[in-house]
């Protein structure tokens, strides 16, 4: 048995399909106290052999003949996983681009951009999760992969059918950051309709970024610093696989606390931090006021709005009322779908081949997507689309946070992760929600909400309150979240689904469920 025999052999034992983390891979990469390690650049090598197998289905290519781009993020898994993963793609012949230190979205731009014009691209990233993970995402001319490429793709690194070419492709290195950031740049400077390379449209700006050690630093320097940002007051921008100064995060309470303080402490105009991998965002406003979740949605919807009237706007299963109230204000449709970024893209995608004009799919956890940008998840375009709107407004004496300022946000917001014990999780999760169902169905308090698609979600009080119960996506837990409009609502709505939840004995509350 020859060596990649070998390597399929422990992959096997391992379990690659454990790997799949819906249209992504994670696992863990660095060993620690708790947690073994499943990501080894042996099976790194394996999977990027079964990603070429995608490509050559897909493309009709044969392997020789293809070219793959790949990159990393800060982690410090990340160079010896890349190395695999090029060693891999050479093996079977590839002409490889080694991007080094990229983001996400500027991976996939490798099949877009002429000067690339890749088959395929692979981003060695794992978010936001901690120091010790890694894992990979795959990109094709056709966008991200889908859960059943993902599928595909592990069960072939874990065979033994794929032959190491005589002929070793050859690896080219890349400066992919400094060409995705002049996209950004004269997409800006375009935007801003200031036609002169030389001109600075971010002049008079003060904007801050928290890269939070992530691979976001370059859009300080390679981005707003050429536009003429000031961007003095910058933090943690240096790439550090460690992240010791916050989780790279929009959605952590202690990062948006950290890009807030900061924005304050230099009297900055905007504040922008990334999460790891820069395909998602979040901003703040001069007055320290955090622009993200709805209200970041709220702020991209009447931009795109602006440019095209109408447009349905797809967001997950957990926005808000006064959110679908804003985008109605503004003559859009707000279309409420499932969770995962991937779900609320295919579904603004699917809307526009059925006539239904989608412009925009956006995500609670930051992850937005234009129709204008290959409906690709990308936290850099579209801080950059909300700068090109900040500079405009300024010529007219007006912030950012003027678009919104209509917005109406809830009293009071809650979400809980309740842990199921039970083997069969999923099973035992969707008896809860059928059940659920029933049970709103015999009281005249609650009512269901129309055209949900995800979960349960429960309208109390003539609509100034709900919630909403789903199954996570990936993990044996019932995801909870409750709104209300009215100061104490949450408590009553919570004082409702207690006897209800208590019929489950494999249902694990949190500590703080009784205590909000």
């Amino acid at each position: 048995m020859n060596i990649e025999s070998i390597i399929r052999g422990i992959g096997k034992v391992i379990k690659y399909e454990k790997l799949q983390n819906g249209s992504d891979i994670r696992g863990i990469a660095i060993k620690t106290d708790e947690k073994e390690v499943n990501l080894t650049p042996d099976i790194a090598r394996c999977i990027a052999y079964g990603f070429v197998h995608l490509l050559e289905k897909k493309s009709s290519i044969k392997r020789h003949e293809l070219k793959v781009a790949v990159g990393m993020d800060s982690r410090l898994s990340g160079s010896y996983l890349k190395k695999a993963v090029i060693d891999g793609l050479v093996n079977l012949g590839c002409k490889v681009f080694d991007c080094s230190m990229a983001t996400t979205p500027a991976m996939f731009m490798t099949t877009v951009l002429d000067e690339y014009n890749c088959d395929g691209s692979i981003m060695i990233t794992a978010s936001h999760l901690p120091y010790y993970y890694n894992g990979l995402k795959f990109f094709t001319k056709d966008g991200g992969c889908e859960k059943e490429d993902i599928k595909e793709i592990l069960s072939m690194a874990s065979s033994e059918e794929i032959q190491i070419s005589e002929i070793k492709g050859e690896v080219r290195k890349a400066n992919l950051i400094d060409d995705y950031s002049n996209v950004l740049v004269n997409m800006i400077r375009r935007g801003a309709n200031i036609k002169d390379k030389y001109n600075k449209p971010l002049e008079g700006f003060k904007i801050v970024v928290d890269a939070g050690n992530g691979a976001g630093g370059f859009f300080a320097y390679k981005v707003l610093e050429i536009l003429g940002a000031d961007i003095s007051g910058s933090q943690f921008t240096d790439p550090d696989g460690t992240f010791p100064n916050h989780i790279p995060n929009p959605e952590n309470n202690e990062a948006m606390n950290s890009i807030r303080n900061a924005v304050l402490a230099n009297k900055a105009d905007i504040g922008i931090i990334f999460d790891t991998d820069v395909d998602r965002a979040a901003i703040v406003d001069s007055g320290g006021m955090e622009i993200n979740r709805n209200a970041l949605i709220a702020l991209i919807s009447a931009i795109v709005l602006e440019e095209h009237p109408g447009s349905v706007v797809v967001t997950d299963s957990v926005t808000s009322t006064g959110l679908g109230e804003f985008i109605e204000s503004l003559g859009g449709v707000h279309h409420r779908f499932k969770r995962g970024y991937r779900n609320v893209i295919n579904e603004a995608i699917r809307l526009n081949k059925i006539g239904e004009k989608s412009y925009l799919a956006i995500e609670t956890s930051g992850h937005a997507a234009l129709k204008e940008n290959y409906f690709l998840d990308d936290g850099a375009y579209l801080i950059a689309k909300i700068l090109i709107k900040a500079a405009k407004l300024k010529e007219e004496g007006k912030k950012i946070e003027s678009l919104i300022s209509n917005l109406r946000m809830p009293c009071e917001s809650y979400d809980f992760r309740i842990e199921i014990k039970d083997d069969n999780f999923r099973e035992y999760g969707e008896k809860i929600l059928t059940d659920l169902k029933n049970y709103v169905y015999g009281t005249d308090e609650f009512s269901l909400v129309n055209n949900n698609y995800e979960g349960v979600r429960v309208n109390y009080d003539e609509g100034n309150g709900w919630s909403l119960l789903r199954l996570s996506l990936h993990e044996p837990v019932l995801a909870l979240n409750i709104e209300s409009d009215i100061t104490g609502k949450t408590k009553t709505i919570i004082s409702k689904l207690i006897p209800f939840l208590n019929q489950y004995q494999q249902l694990k509350r949190p500590e703080n469920f009784l205590v909000v």
